[in-house]
This record gives structure tokens, C-alpha cells and sequence, in this order.
């Protein structure tokens, strides 16, 4: 199950001037003019994942704007690329659009299924018959690598969680619902779905799909297969650890410390950074260096880059002999992929270079041994005499929170962790953290605390955990800075050999159960997924050919978009 691959079939539907049939949705369609495409806030997002400028140039497509913007020049010469969610706001643009056509004809892509009354609404608006195209094209959510996709549901615009944190935000909630149903219908999936039994946010969230895929049985009419598929929605409280600790490969660390949105990463704030790289793009899918090393731990890092650096300046010097007319032509015909090579190299040289000053500025090698042994060992009197060490250190806010939380998620249901802890909120407030951002630590050890989890979240050895997981290639020995073990791992291995209890993982009631140990398993993150689970889902389809795993979560979260979630939530939640 390749996302990326799934959603880029859609997208060659949408550019081609010829789409072919497809049942249900497609009426007519006519050839090739200039194009324009429109899109709305949502799915110019959801387009710059999986496609290109150049693509886009290359299927005539030379102008792009927004359906909401009135200033548009009337252009009757060419034909108009509709790509919109079907939403009420969008259809009564496209409806204002069709009684006042700007273009000579119209096709219209929806990212999700689209309800009857809008299409017989579009119909009756159509008076001048310029539209000869409305399909529906399942791309309803961000890919961000070819097994994970998410949206940008994060706080405050997008908070997910209602006035106490058993209820949803409505709008969140039925957005994150048609995303996951776009999710299965682009794989093609028709799945039995299962759900975290303590959590009212992925029961409400279960019972709400199955309702969306017994809406319409045809389009769900896929091939039976011998292993029904597995749609599991899990909840973030239930492993609050994982965002909290400082992660060690490239991508993930990208997001920690820089930010990914949309695939594109800020760098604005770096010092002494050049004017052409104050932007940058991250793509698995056109650059081969930042696949090839997404996952990778950061001191193999530091190899990878040296080692493109070299392959980089022995291009150049071969370039630079021009001795002859051939010699010539073949450097004006490698130029583009060498210029290419040439931005490529300086893009992640740069990255590379802030993340190492990154670490070392910021203590992060000690600060991380901490974190380790506090979400796998059992030493009390040690971890506390390294935190208070360094809570009077001249750290950020948020780490300190971090290391806060995680002393108090591990020690909880300790008398000594229960005892220390006022004092250590006491030693926050001295050193003038924010208050608000102490608020959220105790909104947070409340909403995820051990009372609030189904199940045990430490686990002492954590080899011995490991080998539980069920999956090949995850075994190695792991390095001080890299012990952790998610929850999502143990879940996953347990899924898959058929062991996930019921009683904690049921089916949802009406969708169907069964025994059989699935091989195609869609997860489905409440509250966010973090860049280190979808390292986990890569590794495991990499290294266990019989399984097909993708992720998704309402967001793609680091550690301050987890405590900022937890600081907006605690002006709503009552507790």
C-alpha cells in the first residue's frame, strides 16, 4: 500500500484532458486547451504533496488560483481544472462560477465523495453547458511519505478536542472521518475496524467510518480478500511518551527542532543561512538523498552527507573539463540535473549542519540519555538527582516541561515519584518557566496519567520488549539514545500474530470481526502521529514483505505542538 503511488494516479486523472472512464462519477470530457486549475484552501495543500510545477506544466496547466478569489480575469480561451473538497462552501462557489462562467469549459474534481443534491444543484446552475467533466477523485488528506498521511489538525484553529477530553470538536471530528474514508477508498480497502476500548475519541471516531462505509456499498465494492483489512484507531493519550522524547533521525529531528509543514521547512531563523535556502522542500518522492536517508539514525547521518558531498564534487570537477563540441553537449544536457544535484547538496549540508550546531547548543545528547533512562529504566534516586540538576540549568521551558512529564509519567504510581513532585513544579516556578506552559504539564498528566491509559506504557527491559514485537529487523541492540520502544510497536505485533485482545482492541459493533491474522492494516492516530511511529510502519513493510501497514493521524506532531495542544486544551477541559 503506496500511498503516494495510489494518490498519484488520481492527480494524472485530474491533469489529463482526456480522463477515462470511470465507473459512477464520470460524464464527458473533451481535449486539450491551455489550462487553469482552481483549488481551495484545502486541496492546494493536499496537491503540493503529490505533484510538481513541472508536472503541472507538463499537462498544459500554466495558471493557479484560488476558486475563493473574486479578481479573477474572465479567459474565455481556456479550459478550467476545478480540484475542491465537497464541502457546502466550495459547491456555492463553484455554483456562483457556472451562472457567470470565466472560462471557456469546466471540469470538476472532488477529493471525496460528493452528495446527490450538489451534483443536481451544479446541474441546474449550468446553464451555459461548460461543464464536461465532475468526478470524484479520493485524494483527501496529506501524503507525507508513501505510508503516512495526516491533516493539519492542531490547536488553536483546529483543536480536535471538545470542552473534556472524552468529546470531539465537531468539525475535526467529521473532517478526520472523510479523510480516513478517502484513505481506504484510494487503497482501495474495505476494512473491519478495531479501536482502543478506553477511549471514547476512537469508539465515536469507529462507529462514525463503518457508518461512512455502509453509506455506499458500490463504492466499497472491492475484491474479497482472503485476509479482511484492518482499520485500527488509536488514541494519543495512550503513549504520550513517544512525543515527548527527542528523536535521533533525520526527519524526525527535522520537525523537532526546525518544523515540517506541507513539506516545507523554515529556516529563516538559522544563523548566517543564504538567501535561497530561508525555504526549503522536503520530498521522498523527488529527492533520492532524503529517502534514502529519512530514517536514518543521526550519526549514520553524518557519513550519508559526507558522502554525497564527495559524490557532488566529483561531478563537478568531471564538469568542468569541456575540451570539445561533445564534451560540450553533454554538460548542457546534464546541466539541469547537475544544478539540480548542485541546490540538493547545499539544502541538506544546511540542514545537517544546523541540526549538528543544534545539538550541540542545546545539550541534547545528555538531555536525551535522561529522557531514555527515564521512559526505560527504573532508578529513581538517579533520575531525580539528574533532573533537579538539570531544572537549574539554563534550558528552554519546553525541555524542562518534557523532562517534568516524563518523571511523572514513569514515577506516578510511586510514593517517592508522588512526593517529588510538587517540589519539582516548585523548582519550575523558580526558574520562571511560563505558567501557562506548567499548566499544561499538569493538563497533561491528567489527561494521559496512568489512571487514563488501558494498559502499561513502561516496560523495564526494554529488549525483552522488543523481541515481543513480532517483526523482523526491529531486534538490533539499540544505542543509549534510542532504547524506547512505542506503544504502537507492541500493538502492531500483537495485531499481526494475532494476539491483540479484545477486551482492549474490540470491533466496532455491526462492522464484522474475525481471527485471521491481517496483512494490510490501516492505523488511524487520534491527537496526532509522530515522525518515529511512521519510521516504525516503513521499517516493518520494509523488513516483512507479507505485511502492508500505512499510519495516519489528525496531525504530525513534535513535542511542542503536543504541549501546545495540551496548553490550548486546558483552557477548555475541567480538570
Amino acid at each position: 500500500m503506496d500511498l503516494f503511488q495510489a494518490s498519484q494516479t488520481y492527480v494524472d486523472r485530474l491533469l489529463d484532458s482526456k480522463p477515462t472512464g470511470d465507473s459512477n462519477n464520470v460524464y464527458d470530457s473533451t481535449g486539450g486547451k491551455m489550462k487553469i486549475l482552481l483549488l481551495d484552501a484545502e486541496t492546494t495543500s493536499i496537491l503540493s504533496m503529490i505533484s510538481t510545477q513541472s508536472l503541472l506544466l507538463k499537462n498544459e496547466v500554466y495558471l493557479i488560483d484560488r476558486l475563493d478569489n473574486a479578481n479573477r480575469e474572465r479567459m474565455r480561451h481556456l479550459k478550467c481544472i476545478i480540484f475542491v473538497r465537497p464541502t457546502n462552501e466550495s459547491v456555492q462557489m463553484i455554483l456562483e462560477e457556472l451562472r457567470e462562467p470565466k472560462y471557456g469549459e469546466y471540469e470538476l474534481y472532488f477529493s471525496n465523495v460528493i452528495k446527490k443534491h450538489w451534483l443536481e444543484r451544479m446541474a441546474e446552475a449550468d446553464d451555459y453547458e461548460v461543464v464536461k467533466v465532475v468526478m470524484e477523485i479520493f485524494a483527501d488528506y496529506l501524503v507525507i511519505n508513501k505510508h503516512l498521511f495526516a491533516l493539519n489538525m492542531v490547536s488553536p484553529s483546529h483543536c480536535i478536542y471538545g470542552d473534556a477530553p472524552e468529546s470531539w470538536n465537531p468539525k475535526p471530528f467529521m473532517r478526520s472521518v472523510e479523510a480516513v474514508i478517502g484513505a481506504l477508498l484510494t487503497l482501495k480497502k474495505k476494512p473491519l475496524i478495531r479501536y482502543e476500548a478506553n477511549s471514547p475519541l476512537a469508539k465515536s471516531f469507529a462507529i462514525e467510518a463503518l457508518y461512512g462505509i455502509q453509506q455506499d456499498t458500490k463504492l466499497f465494492d472491492f475484491r474479497i480478500m482472503d485476509t479482511p483489512p484492518i482499520l485500527l484507531i488509536l488514541d494519543r493519550k495512550n503513549d504520550p511518551v513517544t512525543p515527548l522524547l527527542s528523536p535521533w533521525t533525520y526527519q524526525a529531528m527535522v520537525h523537532e527542532y526546525l518544523g515540517i509543514k506541507n513539506g516545507r521547512v523554515d529556516l529563516s531563523k538559522v544563523p548566517d543561512v543564504r538567501a535561497d535556502m530561508k525555504e526549503i522542500v522536503l520530498s521522498a518522492e523527488q529527492d533520492p538523498f532524503y529517502e534514502n536517508s529519512m530514517f536514518m539514525n543521526f550519526g549514520d547521518l553524518g557519513s550519508s552527507i559526507r558522502d554525497y558531498v564527495d559524490k557532488y564534487q566529483t561531478r563537478t570537477k568531471s564538469n568542468m573539463s569541456i575540451e570539445s563540441i561533445a564534451d560540450m553537449k553533454r554538460f548542457v544536457e546534464e546541466y539541469p540535473e547537475f544544478r539540480k544535484l548542485s541546490g540538493n547538496v547545499t539544502k541538506h549540508v544546511t540542514l545537517v549542519s544546523e541540526l549538528s550546531r543544534r545539538v550541540d547548543s542545546d545539550s541534547l545528547l545528555q538531555i536525551s540519555e535522561l529522557e531514555q533512562n527515564l521512559a526505560c529504566n527504573d532508578n529513581h534516586s538517579h533520575d531525580l538527582k539528574q533532573l533537579r540538576t538539570y531544572l537549574s540549568q539554563n534550558l528552554a521551558d519546553d525541555v524542562k516541561i518534557r523532562l517534568v512529564a516524563l518523571y511523572a509519567l514513569r514515577y506516578e504510581r510511586s510514593d517517592q515519584g508522588l512526593s517529588q513532585l510538587p517540589s519539582l513544579l516548585e523548582q519550575l516556578e523558580r526558574a520562571h518557566v511560563s505558567t501557562v506552559r506548567i499548566k499544561a504539564l499538569k493538563t497533561l498528566l491528567k489527561y494521559a496519567g496512568d489512571k487514563e491509559r488501558q494498559e502499561e506504557l513502561f516496560r523495564v527491559d526494554s529488549l525483552f520488549s522488543r523481541a515481543q514485537s513480532g517483526f523482523k529487523g526491529l531486534q538490533d541492540v539499540q544505542n543509549i539514545y534510542t532504547q524506547h520502544v512505542t506503544l504502537l510497536e507492541r500493538t502492531l505485533g500483537a495485531l499481526v500474530k494475532g494476539k491483540l485482545r479484545d477486551n482492549m482492541y474490540p470491533f466496532i459493533e455491526g462492522g464484522g470481526s474475525s481471527r485471521d491474522r491481517p496483512s494490510d492494516v490501516i492505523v488511524f492516530m487520534i491527537g496526532g502521529v509522530t515522525y518515529e511511529e511512521a519510521k516504525l510502519v516503513a521499517q516493518i513493510n520494509a523488513n516483512n514483505p507479507g505485511y502492508r501497514i500505512v499510519i495516519g493521524g489528525t496531525s504530525v506532531i513534535n513535542s511542542k505542538m503536543f504541549l501546545d495542544e495540551m496548553e490550548f486544551a486546558s483552557t477548555k477541559w475541567q480538570i
